[in-house]
């Protein structure tokens, strides 16, 4: 069985008196190290994708297997603990806390994880400069432009060294140099660290050098 598993998922949202479907009898087959780009025209659906994928919504039908795990049988607490451990995310718009520095922000779900407090700030800071944040581990958010703000949402879903990253947009905010910086790094992590990951974009030179490209659209995922 492939790493990920996904078969007829189905996800639908309140509006009014009715629901609007948004992802309808989805599939998605993923190996183990690929690193799959979503494209699609905005508001299709790839955001709710990758928040289903992550266990951050429950879904309406269909199955989720990531690893030796199925989605539906984890209870809330075990969700959570699955995510911290597994998955990284890289959240379009960015959910840094701000009374925190960057190098702090990083290093969070070390700390929830209980790894020492040593182990933890040196893995961060790696990631932060691996990124380009080498000058400013310890900026506040509001100190920061939205592109280091990314950069450090990107850190801190790294940090963990998880088994699977989800990404919605994370060259978003970034220059070109910057993206291409992190496009080689992501590699480096795929390469080194066996990481999965499936990134919604559209940069489409970071969608052009993902392993494979899916287009959702009307629900589901075709070729690019």
């Amino acid at each position: 069985m492939a790493f990920v598993e996904v078969k007829a998922l189905q996800k639908s949202y309140p509006v009014g008196n009715g629901s609007v479907s948004v992802l309808r009898e989805l599939d998605l087959s993923i190996e183990a190290g690929e690193m799959i780009g979503i494209v699609g025209a905005s508001g299709v659906g790839k955001s709710t994708l990758l928040h289903v994928l992550g266990g951050l919504d429950r879904f309406d039908g269909g199955d989720i297997h990531i690893g030796s795990i199925d989605l539906p049988d984890l209870s809330e607490t075990e969700l959570v603990a699955f995510r911290n451990s597994h998955i990284g995310f890289v959240f379009q718009f960015h959910h840094l806390l701000k009374e925190f520095d960057a190098i702090e922000n990083a290093e969070m779900p070390l700390k929830i994880a209980r790894v020492s407090a040593i182990e933890a700030r040196n893995r961060a800071r790696v990631l932060l400069e691996q990124v380009g944040l080498a000058d400013r581990l310890h900026h506040r958010p509001g100190m920061l432009s939205g592109g280091e703000q990314q950069r450090v949402a990107i850190a801190r879903a790294l940090v963990m060294q998880p088994d699977l990253l989800l990404a919605d947009e994370p060259t978003g905010d970034l220059d070109e140099a910057t993206a291409q910086r992190l496009h080689k790094l992501l590699q480096k992590m795929h390469e080194e660290c066996t990481l999965t990951s499936v990134i919604a974009t559209h940069n489409a030179r970071l969608a052009a050098g993902c392993d494979r490209v899916l287009r959702l659209a009307e629900g589901r995922l075709v070729p690019a």
